[in-house]
């Protein structure tokens, strides 16, 4: 059965403009899993780039979608250390 809720620890949300992406943890199934969430994503999300420091406050309007893309992301790679959330992960 597909995991159906993911936690993210909103104190473990980073900024990683190297990668263009902001990093967090989450729980999903009594299990911690790290992962990342492309800027294309908050892009998409958001109709604006991140720029600016802006990543993080963008990551956190958009956490439920963000969450259920990370759903998807989890059922698209299960075996990775850090499972990346991109724009086809979005419903």
């Amino acid at each position: 059965m597909a995991a159906d809720k993911l936690d993210i620890d909103t104190a473990s949300v980073l900024d990683n403009p190297n990668e263009r992406q902001v990093e967090f943890s989450g729980e999903v199934d009594a299990e911690e899993l790290q992962f990342a969430v492309q800027y294309d994503v908050l892009e998409a999300l958001s109709g604006d780039a991140p720029e600016d420091d802006d990543a993080v406050e963008m990551f956190n309007r958009f956490s439920d979608e963000i969450a259920e893309a990370g759903l998807a992301a989890l059922a698209r790679n299960p075996d990775q250390s850090l499972i990346v959330i991109s724009e086809n992960d979005l419903e």
